[in-house]
Formats: C-alpha cells, sequence, structure tokens
C-alpha cells in the first residue's frame, strides 16, 4: 500500500470535510428537504450537538457564518477546567458537573487531545501565610472534585507541598529571593481547542451531520432559517423540524428574549525561551483578590500563554475582539510580580481576547452593578417564543453537557444520548496512542490519524517541511487541515486548524504557504 494510500484509509472513514462534500451537501440542505435538526454556530457548544443528535440518528446540519471555532472556542486558556473556582462562590453543581465532564474528555473521549496539566503555585513573599493555606485547602477540594468525578488519579494526579528547590525546578524564572515553597496542582489541558471543536465536528459528519462553514444565517425560525453561502452570495432555505441557536456571544441577534453580558479574556503570546524551560504553568495571584489568578501556560510549541483577564465588553460584538493596551499591562503587571527579570511590552510577541458568552440574570431594570467575574458559568437552554431553542452560558468544559441537554429541549427523539461514552475522531486508549508510530508531537494533535498525517510527510518529503523557521507546525499538516478538516483558506489554516497566526510576524510569513498548500489540495474522496 503506497503512503498515499494509508493516509486515506486510516482518516476516520466518513469524517473528512472539504471544499467538495461543502458544495455537495450544501445543495443537498437548501435542496427543498426538511432535516429534523438545524443547529446555527460551529463552535464547541454547536458542534457537539450536532455531533449528540446525529449520534441519536436525528437527521442533522450545522452552519456556521465562518469556519470552525471561529468565535469564542479558539480564544480560550486551552484548559478544561474542574471547576474548582466555582467551589469558591458556591456554586457546588456547576463545579461537579466541570469536573465530571473533564473525566469524560481526559479518560473517554478525547484522550488524545486532553491531558494533565501540572501547575506551581510559587510562595513568594507576596503572598501571605493564610493565602497559601487558602489555596491549599482549595486545591484539596478540587482533589475531592475529582475523586467525586472519578477520575483516577493516574489521570490527574493529587496536589502537593512543594520545597524552595522542587518549585524552582519546576518554575526556573520565579525570583528566587524569599521564595518559600510552592503548591503543586493539576488540572486538564487541551492541545488545542479550535482542534477539539475540528474533531467534534467531524466525528459529527461520520454520523452522517452535514457540516457547512461560510454559510450565514439571515434569519431563523422554528421551522427552518433563510442562509446565504458566503463564497458565492446565493441565498435558500434550510427546512427543519427544529432548529438550535448556539451562536455564543452573537445569541441575542437572532433570537429575541434574553440578554448576553459578554465577558473579555485577553492572553499574552511569548515566545517560551524569554520565560525558559517551564516543566509547568503558573498559578500567580492577582494582587487584592482571594480567588482570582493570572495563568502561565507553556504550550509546547515554542510559545507561552499569559492570561486572563475578565472584564465587561461593551458595545457592538466584533468578529475578532480587540486586546486593549490596558489588559496586556495587567497581565505584565501580574506576571512580573513573581519573575526574576520582568517581561518587556516589546517582548509580547502576539495577544488574543475572546469573548465568555454570560446569561445575564439580572432582574430587568436593575443598574448593572455585578462583575462579569461574578456572573455564574451556569448555562441555559431558552426557548422562543417562535420555538427555537438557544444554549448559551457555561464554558468550553461543558460542551458535552450543553449540546446534550439543548438537543433533549428540542423534544426530537427519546433516546438517550450516547456521547459521554462517544470517542471523537483521533481517540485511543493511552497504551494504544503511547504505541503510534508518529511523533509525540503529531498524536496529542491527530491522535490515530497522526501516521496519515506522517505518511503525506514520508510521500513527499518537501511536506516534512516546517511552515516557517522556528515554528513545529509542517506543510503536511497544513494538507490534510485541506483535505480532511474542512480549511477553505488560508485563514482556517493558520488561524485555527494550526496556531502560527497568532504571532502577526508568523502569519504574515506562513501566508504564501497556505496559499501554495490549498491550490495543491484536493478532495479526498474518503
Amino acid at each position: 500500500m503506497s503512503n498515499r494510500d494509508r493516509a486515506d484509509v486510516t482518516a476516520a472513514p466518513g469524517s473528512s470535510l472539504d471544499a467538495a462534500r461543502r458544495t455537495r451537501e450544501l445543495a443537498s440542505a437548501a435542496g427543498g428537504g426538511t432535516a429534523d435538526l438545524l443547529v446555527v454556530g460551529l463552535g464547541a457548544t454547536g458542534a457537539g450537538v450536532a455531533l449528540d443528535a446525529a449520534a441519536r440518528g436525528l437527521d442533522v446540519v450545522a452552519v456556521d457564518a465562518h469556519d470552525l471555532a471561529f468565535g469564542t472556542s479558539r480564544w480560550s486558556s486551552k484548559l478544561i477546567h474542574g471547576g474548582l473556582r466555582y467551589l469558591a462562590s458556591g456554586q457546588f453543581d456547576v463545579a461537579h458537573e466541570s469536573a465530571v465532564e473533564r473525566g469524560v474528555l481526559m479518560t473517554r473521549t478525547a484522550p488524545h487531545l486532553v491531558s494533565a496539566q501540572p501547575f506551581v503555585l510559587p510562595l513568594t513573599p507576596l503572598v501571605s501565610r493564610a493565602q497559601a493555606s487558602l489555596a491549599w485547602a482549595g486545591f484539596r477540594a478540587g482533589d475531592m472534585l475529582r475523586r467525586a468525578a472519578r477520575t483516577p488519579r493516574q489521570v490527574l494526579p493529587v496536589p502537593r507541598r512543594l520545597t524552595a528547590a522542587e518549585a524552582r525546578h519546576l518554575a526556573p524564572s520565579v525570583r528566587a529571593g524569599g521564595l518559600r515553597g510552592g503548591l503543586l496542582s493539576w488540572d486538564g489541558k487541551v492541545t488545542d481547542d479550535a482542534r477539539l471543536v475540528t474533531a467534534l465536528a467531524r466525528t459529527a459528519a461520520a454520523h452522517g451531520a452535514r457540516v457547512l462553514t461560510r454559510v450565514r444565517a439571515l434569519g431563523l425560525g422554528s421551522t427552518g432559517a433563510l442562509v446565504r453561502d458566503e463564497l458565492t452570495g446565493e441565498e435558500g432555505e434550510i427546512r427543519a423540524r427544529a432548529v438550535i441557536n448556539a451562536t455564543g456571544v452573537w445569541a441575542g441577534g437572532l433570537v429575541d428574549g434574553f440578554r448576553v453580558r459578554p465577558s473579555r479574556g485577553t492572553h499574552l503570546v511569548l515566545r517560551s525561551e524569554r520565560l525558559g524551560a517551564l516543566p509547568a504553568g503558573l498559578h500567580i495571584p492577582v494582587p487584592g483578590e482571594t480567588n482570582r489568578f493570572v495563568l502561565v501556560l507553556p504550550q509546547g510549541d515554542g510559545r507561552t500563554y499569559v492570561g486572563l483577564t475578565d472584564e465587561p465588553a461593551e458595545g457592538a460584538i466584533p468578529d475578532v475582539p480587540e486586546v486593549p493596551e490596558t489588559d496586556i499591562g495587567f497581565l505584565l503587571d501580574v506576571l512580573g510580580s513573581v519573575l526574576d527579570t520582568p517581561v518587556r511590552r516589546d517582548e509580547v510577541d502576539g495577544a488574543f481576547a475572546g469573548l465568555r458568552p454570560l446569561l445575564d440574570t439580572s432582574v430587568p431594570g436593575a443598574p448593572d452593578s455585578v462583575r462579569t467575574s461574578d456572573i455564574s458559568r451556569r448555562h441555559a437552554v431558552l426557548t422562543s417564543a417562535d420555538g427555537v431553542v438557544t444554549v448559551v452560558g457555561g464554558k468550553l468544559t461543558t460542551y458535552r453537557r450543553m449540546a446534550q441537554d439543548a438537543v433533549d429541549a428540542c423534544g426530537l427523539t427519546s433516546a438517550p444520548s450516547p456521547t459521554a461514552a462517544l470517542p471523537l475522531v483521533g481517540a485511543a486508549a493511552p497504551e494504544q496512542l503511547r504505541d503510534l508510530p508518529a511523533p509525540a508531537r503529531l498524536v496529542r494533535r491527530y491522535g490515530t490519524e497522526a501516521p496519515a498525517v506522517l505518511a503525506l510527510a514520508e510521500r513527499d518529503p518537501a511536506l516534512a517541511e516546517p511552515v516557517l523557521p522556528g515554528h513545529p507546525v509542517t506543510r503536511a499538516e497544513l494538507l490534510w487541515a485541506a483535505r480532511h478538516e474542512g480549511a477553505l483558506d488560508p485563514a482556517d489554516l493558520l488561524d485555527r486548524r494550526t496556531r502560527i497566526g497568532l504571532v502577526p510576524e508568523d502569519r504574515a510569513e506562513a501566508l504564501a504557504v497556505a496559499a501554495e498548500i490549498l491550490s495543491r489540495a484536493t478532495p479526498s474522496g474518503v
């Protein structure tokens, strides 16, 4: 069998998304028939809804005006939280739900994409002994959540105290003066949030869902939507027995009756060498706050993220949120409070901000006095007067439960959701993943499909070349994205299927390569 044959065969059957499939399935969806369910929005929640419904045997059409994970789902901290912060505010149900869903991802549905991430909270002179005791109690409570969710400690280790020497080993860039030790804790981390969404969408497609990007819903009703193909400008109608609005921060623009209060979360992008080797991430307490931290998150691709803020986002909702200088200054100040050498503004290579779609549950007419950081992260499933179901709120970790509840609310089927035990494309048991004949970096991104991505480069050595010097992503990965992951233009390749685009200079340098790869991509026929 040739390497090209090997690559095609090992793409999960029926899961490949490409331009040709989009054209066929858009024509089918707008061709006059009636689907069971139309899903609008293809972030984590919308893609999760499409998978949940398709896995229950429903005929599903899912559309997005842009691309997979175009909105909030690509701007997260890449963490799959266990719900610790919600314990502090008394949201015990939200905390337990988060811990359960984290365990589902780590042990059953996406162990190739979601793994354990260690964090060190350095006990510097700025952290009082009372604060340290409170943090330690929180980490112990977080481990109780893990146990209640039945996540094995082999998957997610228990927290422990560190000596000063151990803390310096795991966080060598932290200032040694006055360091009296550290607290080691663990949480879940997704290799890439946009890749999780891609896996969800492809798994839905493998179950028969028609997944259509660049299709804008112009108006929703209980029987479908008027849509426009953003590539051709042609308009048509997609009819369905039920409609779910999963458009996140944009949900209120399609359905009346509720209010979303977006919260802006900003991250900085640093070259990893600036902070040195980081075997673990960092929790840095925010001065004056009892339950708020800035996180330092090494990504394993030569970059490190520092985040995040939690500020109200006023005004019109942009497609791509801007990062204000005040957010950058805040993050640099908190980061600098623990480093030997503070990071300068000109050492920040990129920044990104996402808008959390928080449901406003305040009393009508009351002043907006509640901080967005204090608004509950509970999700809500709402049915409008004209019968459109909207799912809003929540967070990346709980997308699966949000999707399940939204599909249940439609009343289309009495079949239970199977998604808590349904592996996503690329998933396998840890021992199987370890034995795959492919580099560990590819396995963390593609799971069981990693050998197929590698085979593209073996067949054509030019595809083994990196997209740009100093970055690990290869040209083969871009070609795979165009053939199997629904990437239609250079932005899809650089900003969502990979994260090259987070550094503007890298993005500009890689644009020509991305365009070249797209020009040679052909439908896979899988």
